[in-house]
């Protein structure tokens, strides 16, 4: 069965991304392109959106698109950018406005419209825009303003076409789900239809059809994405399917022994290989971060192509890739710059003798897990903090040697065996990876943690003599799917015990600090 889906079109807002969020909590299935990369549009999509910008339509190299495929053939939802633009190229008017308006309004309904069906006559909007819509083109009307915006929300006459200068998809506008609802359920009349279920029934399909009868190899890493990679496929193609979890020598401690076991009872034909000296050599003198996730993407590839050598018909390379992932690989040229290349996506070299398959790319964290759950996979492993694909090469900041693999291996180790036995039950914290159950303890209820060695010295006392050892920082944040994040309240006690058992055991360490940034503006990793 062909899926009803939504295209959203991303003209370089930083919260693109929320607006598919919020379609896929309302069982909607979608997908987001480039403004300038729209997608060729079939029976399966029942509506487009247009998201917000950096850019406004009076510049010069304002981002366009030709609306001539979807408008007045489709429903249309323009939000902030995307609403200015549909006035603009209609006729109507759009100036700059006195003051930036940024943070929150309270909107009025003024007029009956499908698109605000069961909307509160009043209610909070977030707006985050320089420019006004002053008047609306010919054919369209007003359908909610606020206090400093009279056109906060508008539609045309005789298509369903609608347009809103604030953002439905924040958290901050108090009917913004309603609205996509209306939408997407409504004027779109897509069915909900999209589930776990049905994820895995549609991929399982074309997975056979895309794989025939080729062999396909996957490396496995021991995390959610690579796991339920490896179990949709095995499920779809069997014993063609080859698991190779690489040993990269950049592992956490007791990493590859510990993840061949938990694969043991899964019915997955699973070897180990033992890379590190390859990728250690390709990772010397090598101190930029995009630098090392390149060498890392390099041999990794080398590596596979090695081994999909001795397996007969290996035509396939399988990666657990996700969405966010490929979001912020892509970025969009002059508009939305490129967050980082993660070696699952930015650094495949241009010449591979193996096709890439990529099940998951669609899917955010939580959807992955959701996904995972259905399959049956086991919850210790769908629990599992996500784990960088670089893996420890990002939080060596600088060049990467043995000896700080060896450092930062260990106070990794204290830091999360202290979270896996710290009891929080009372404390109010939520699973991160299920939050409708109440955690048990501090690992659970951090969506991802990890130590991180800094490339500094700092002065410190142990005993009768003075040291100049590395500082190490702590990070531990809680989010839903990788696009934002935010620091994790740590009790005290914890990070006073962890802190002194770090510098007790780990020789080369004398400081540790706590990182309490978010995501934005800070990353969840450091490099």
């Amino acid at each position: 069965m062909r899926m009803d889906k939504i295209l959203i079109l991303d003209f370089g807002s930083q919260v693109t991304q929320l607006i598919g969020r919020r379609l896929r909590e309302l069982n909607v299935y979608c997908e987001i392109y480039p403004y300038n990369k729209v997608p060729a549009l079939d029976a399966s999509v029942k509506g487009v959106i247009l998201s917000g910008s950096p850019c406004s339509v009076r510049d010069a190299n304002a981002p366009q698109v030709d609306l001539s495929a979807f408008r007045g053939k489709l429903p249309l939802l323009g939000i902030c950018y995307g609403a200015q633009y549909l006035a603009w190229k209609g006729g109507g008017k759009v100036e700059a406005s006195n003051s930036r308006e940024y943070g929150r309004a309270m909107l009025k309904v003024v007029a009956l419209s499908p698109l605000l069906a069961g909307v509160k006559e009043q209610s909070q909007v977030w707006m985050s825009h320089g420019d006004s819509i002053s008047a609306l083109p010919e054919g369209a009307k007003v359908i909610a303003s606020t206090e400093d915006v009279e056109n906060a929300a508008y539609e045309f006459t005789g298509e369903p076409t609608y347009a809103v200068q604030f953002h439905p998809e924040v958290y901050h506008t108090e009917e913004g789900a309603r609205i996509l609802s209306n939408f997407a359920l409504g004027i779109c009349g897509c069915r909900g239809d999209w589930t776990p279920d049905s994820f895995i029934e549609t991929t399982v399909e074309e997975l056979r059809k895309q794989i025939g009868r080729d062999k396909v190899i996957l490396g496995l890493s021991g995390g959610v994405d690579s796991t339920v990679t490896a179990v949709l496929l095995n499920r779809a193609v069997g014993q063609q399917l080859t698991c190779i979890f690489v040993n990269n020598g950049l592992l956490r401690k007791n990493e590859f022994q510990d993840v061949l076991a938990s694969y043991k009872d899964m019915g997955l034909n699973v070897i180990g290989a033992d890379a590190s000296a390859a990728f250690l050599a390709a990772l010397k003198g090598v101190t930029e971060p995009e630098a090392k996730r390149k060498a890392i993407g390099r041999v990794f590839i080398e590596t596979f192509e090695q081994y999909a050598g001795k397996i007969e018909n290996a035509r396939w390379l399988a990666q657990g890739t996700i969405y966010p992932d490929v979001i912020e690989s892509a970025g969009i040229p002059g508009i939305a710059s490129k967050i980082k290349s993660h070696h699952n996506v930015g650094g495949l070299p241009e010449k591979m003798n193996l096709k890439v398959i990529e099940p998951l790319k669609m899917l955010f964290k939580d959807e992955v897990r959701r996904v995972g759950r259905s399959l049956g996979i086991p919850q210790a492993l769908i629990n599992r903090h996500p784990f960088p694909g670089p893996s420890l090469a990002i939080r060596v900041i600088g060049e990467v040697t043995e000896e700080k693999l060896s450092v930062l291996r260990e106070a990794d180790d204290i830091f999360i065996r202290g979270l896996r036995a710290y009891d929080c039950s009372g404390m109010g914290f939520h699973c991160a990876a299920e939050p409708s159950e109440m955690a048990r303890n501090l690992y659970d209820a951090i969506w991802q943690a990890g130590v991180i060695l800094l490339p500094v010295r700092s002065v410190g006392v142990m005993g009768d003599e003075r040291t100049y050892e590395n500082p190490v920082a702590l990070r531990a944040v809680i989010s839903t799917d990788a696009m934002t994040a935010d620091w994790f309240p740590i009790p005290y006690d914890f990070l006073r015990d962890i802190s002194n058992e770090i510098i007790r055991k780990v020789r080369g360490v004398n400081r540790v600090v706590y990182d309490i940034s978010s995501k934005p503006p800070a990353t969840i990793e450091w490099e």
